[in-house]
């Protein structure tokens, strides 16, 4: 697939900004080993091996050849580069000072002269088995570091050149890897940005590269899955406030157009849906401060067998109501927990409400309490339909019913499960739900255990 044009844009600054940073830093890797070449040339001792000129090494070689001097004039006639140019102004001595080269010419040896050395001339002996054989005299117009600068830095610069090129060349094919997932996930960024939350990313390069895309596509994921959540959010809520507003409109314009009577058998449907309202408006007030986390909870230690009971005794008229038996079972004579009174009530009482809404008449509702190490679990259970695996992991979510056609009279509005799973985690618990072997639902809520 071919990258988008906007890719491809952040692709070319990308590689712009590492090659100037990539050429920089050749640049300056060049500049270094000039300078320290130079600085070894000029501060290094005149007897270093590097120092020595480059006629030396030949007429080393010559001496050992021939053993004596002689003939040495010639050495030089083939060549017609900086060696020739200098052995023409260089003064060759015997190991007795005496010359027997003058400015490239041979002197007769019958009249040997002594060499008296100038002011500023060079002298560089020559070695052979460590036994100085004889010295080369450099006049002060030919400088060996001269010389040798220009000899020696030619191939360094000439290297420096060579491994810059294919150091940018090998830098800019690394770039690549690094330029076009970083260019992919900038262009990404920008269309989450611009509203486009189902953008996501290819995970490619280097190990780091691909954690830094494979995160992107979860955030993405997540402000997708936000988002979806709050528009359904809105809807719901739209369509829970719909039909009580309808009902009490209803009953009040014909009151007004004289269709009702002003009596309770007109009055009452309306006032029930007034306090349908006012429960769903304080249950969006409750979730919203769970969410934000601003609920304050009053935690200390307290029997959750008691609380149990007291939740059983206030639905047990519905119970007997709907023929449904509601029992208490536990073998622990008391299951300390750490939490708010009100809030773990308020949690059991919404699992105890929910439960009774589904289960058939005749059914059961049994709420068990056991101690597992350092928790104390309250199982909420009942015999009724069940509800399938496939939606067991959003019965916790705002709003979710199994059947979206049922009537909030038989499916409420969908709030009470959520509002219980921020209170209980909230206070450091957990809760969970699965369908019973026999049929039917199970909902755990574990709390931390208390001291006693």
């Amino acid at each position: 697939m071919q990258p988008s044009p906007t890719v491809r844009s952040i692709q070319r600054r990308l590689v712009l900004l590492l090659l100037r940073a990539f050429i920089i830093a050749v640049g300056f890797l060049i500049l270094f080993t000039l300078l320290v070449t130079g600085f070894v040339l000029i501060y290094s001792p005149q007897s270093a091996v590097f120092f020595k000129l480059p006629a030396v090494p030949r007429l080393e070689a010559y001496y050992i050849a021939r053993g004596n001097w002689g003939g040495v004039s010639t050495v030089f006639n083939d060549t017609v580069d900086v060696e020739a140019a200098q052995w023409n102004s260089s003064t060759l001595l015997n190991a007795q000072n005496q010359i027997v080269i003058l400015n490239g010419k041979p002197v007769d040896p019958a009249a040997p002269v002594t060499y008296r050395p100038a002011s500023g001339d060079s002298v560089q002996p020559i070695l052979v088995n460590g036994a100085v054989v004889g010295k080369l005299i450099v006049a002060q117009k030919v400088r060996p570091a001269g010389l040798l600068a220009f000899r020696l830095l030619q191939p360094v610069i000439l290297a420096s050149l060579i491994l810059a090129i294919f150091a940018t060349l090998i830098g800019l094919l690394l770039t690549r890897r690094v330029v076009s997932p970083l260019a992919e996930v900038i262009a990404a960024a920008e269309e989450i940005a611009g509203g486009r939350l189902q953008t996501r990313v290819h995970a490619a390069g280097p190990d780091d590269l691909r954690d830094l895309s494979n995160s992107f596509n979860k955030m993405a994921d997540s402000l997708e899955r936000n988002d979806r959540e709050r528009r359904d959010m809105l809807a719901d809520v739209a369509h829970e406030l719909r039909t009580p507003l309808t009902v009490i409109r209803g009953r009040l314009e014909g009151i007004m157009d004289g269709v009702y009577s002003p009596d309770e058998d007109h009055i009452g449907p309306a006032l029930e849906e007034a306090y349908l309202l006012e429960r769903l408006v304080e249950d969006l007030r409750l979730l919203t401060l769970a969410e934000s986390h601003q609920i304050v909870f009053d935690r200390h230690e307290l029997d959750l067998i008691e609380i149990a009971r007291r939740s059983l005794s206030m639905f047990q008229a519905e119970a007997d109501e709907k023929k449904i038996c509601l029992d208490l079972v536990t073998e622990l004579d008391e299951a300390l927990i750490v939490a708010d009174p009100l809030r773990t009530e308020q949690v059991i009482g919404n699992l105890l409400s929910n439960a009774l809404r589904y289960v058939p008449e005749g059914g059961h509702v049994w709420v068990e309490i056991v101690r597992e190490g350092g928790e104390v679990t309250a199982n909420i259970n009942d015999d009724g339909p069940g509800i399938p695996e496939a939606d067991l992991p959003f019965i916790f979510n705002r709003f979710w019913r199994g059947e979206k056609s049922r009537s909030r009279v038989s499916g409420g509005a969908g709030l009470g499960l959520a509002i219980a799973k921020f209170l209980v985690e909230g206070q450091g618990g957990r809760i969970a739900a699965r369908s019973l072997p026999a049929g039917g639902l199970q909902v755990s809520v574990s709390m931390p255990a208390g001291t006693k």
